[in-house]
């Protein structure tokens, strides 16, 4: 039997805004709710809106110590994202060459 379906998938966790940047916070460390709610000007309502939504797509975890929550960064399914844009990194450096060959030659 396969791993449990997320609820949101990585592409829709990362869409928003807010979460990349809960994303990043918590690349540096692990952070109680309280401590994420500060970097933002959103109630800690909505900023557990987000974390659930992240949670859903495997980018967090939660762990309970003591009286605290503490949230932590899980970046294993940013693998997949990555994935993606790698398939287009060929169409990426084509149009590169392209615009630096006749950018080099318009120098000429």
């Amino acid at each position: 039997m396969g791993a449990p379906a997320l609820k949101h998938d990585v592409f829709q966790a990362i869409a928003d805004p807010t979460r990349r940047k809960v994303l990043k916070l918590l690349a540096n460390q692990d952070m109680p709710i309280v401590a994420i709610s500060k970097c933002f000007p959103l109630s800690r309502t909505a900023i557990n809106k987000h974390l659930h939504i992240l949670s859903d797509a495997g980018l967090v975890s939660r762990e309970r110590i003591g009286r605290e929550t503490r949230y932590k960064l899980k970046p294993e399914p940013l693998a997949e994202v990555r994935e993606w844009l790698s398939f287009f990194e060929a169409y990426w450096d084509e149009k590169l060459d392209l615009l630096k060959s006749y950018v080099e030659n318009d120098m000429d």
